[in-house]
């Protein structure tokens, strides 16, 4: 299924990927093993994100190039999206590939925040290779504009498989700030009607979900859809890991969660919320 791109994106690209600087890998010699399992999508995304760091050097050097993989990222898109829906595809298409310059631009800001927040980073270019959080934020916020441009079940297939990839579960609904960072990540879950602020920062086991569900007027056994039920997080948040973060909440600006909390009401701006009381630990030897 054939997709000719006809915006400008290659060109908004490619001129990106010449202002890139040192911390940004900016190498067009380095040569990496292939990873053999990715899907097809992602592995055209992540060339086109940061092609210095996936083999991909001639994206620097040749702007038509950029265009080409752009088509072919387009056939892939509009093949995926076609068995969900009768409307045209096409528009879909441009538009999602319209917004990758808009996308790159802010995974550079998701590296920078991956790297000022986690102490073991090396490299800009050991966060964008093989840190699972900004993996599943890069998949995330291109589904993210697929959801809203009515192609939400293919959005869902991409989202889909990076959870399988890096364990971590984020909706393409959530709508998701600049400068986002998820460490560690395995079992982390972002809800569909979540909103998270700028500068927000998740450990692992995290849960921004639901409380409770409603059912669907007049038949008990179906769940309501297209409510608000998921927390609102805002700016310059950290949520320890283990916390469950539920229901249509808000946790205000510059917030500090412990580890293993239970939030299900309204966090004010500049608070700190932790277990006070630990359980005790008993030990018994045994002979």
């Amino acid at each position: 299924m054939d997709y000719r791109y006809a915006g400008d994106a290659h060109e908004r690209l490619f001129a990106s990927y010449q202002e890139d600087s040192d911390p940004f890998p900016t190498s067009v010699t380095a040569c990496f093993p292939d990873r053999d399992h990715r899907r097809e999508e992602v592995a055209i995304l992540q060339e086109l994100f940061f092609p210095t760091c996936w083999n991909a050097p001639e994206l620097v050097r040749d702007e038509l190039a950029v265009l080409d993989r752009l088509d072919e990222l387009g056939s892939l898109f509009k093949a995926g999206i076609c068995p969900y829906t009768d409307s045209r595809p096409d528009e879909t298409v441009a538009a999602v590939l319209d917004s990758l310059p808009r996308i790159r631009e802010l995974l550079k800001l998701d590296v920078e925040a991956a790297y000022k927040g986690d102490p073991a980073a090396k490299t800009y270019m050991e966060i964008i290779r093989s840190y699972p959080g900004f993996l599943a934020i890069a998949v995330q916020r291109v589904a993210h504009v697929l959801y809203g441009l009515d192609a939400a079940e293919y959005a869902r297939e991409l989202t889909e498989y990076a959870k399988t990839q890096t364990g971590i579960d984020i909706h393409p609904g959530a709508e998701i700030g600049e400068h986002f960072f998820i460490d560690h990540g395995t079992s982390v879950v972002i809800g569909e009607t979540a909103t998270v602020g700028e500068w927000v920062r998740l450990y692992q086991d995290v849960t921004l979900g639901a409380l409770h569900f409603e059912e669907e007027e007049g038949d008990e056994h179906a769940l309501k859809k297209g409510y608000k039920r998921h927390p609102d997080i805002g700016d310059h948040v950290v949520i320890g890991a283990g916390t469950k973060v539920l229901g249509a909440v808000t946790v205000g600006d510059h917030v500090s969660i412990g580890a293993n909390s239970w939030i299900t009401e309204d966090v004010d701006d500049h608070t700190k919320v932790f277990i006070k009381d630990h359980p005790t630990q008993e030990r018994k030897r045994y002979d």
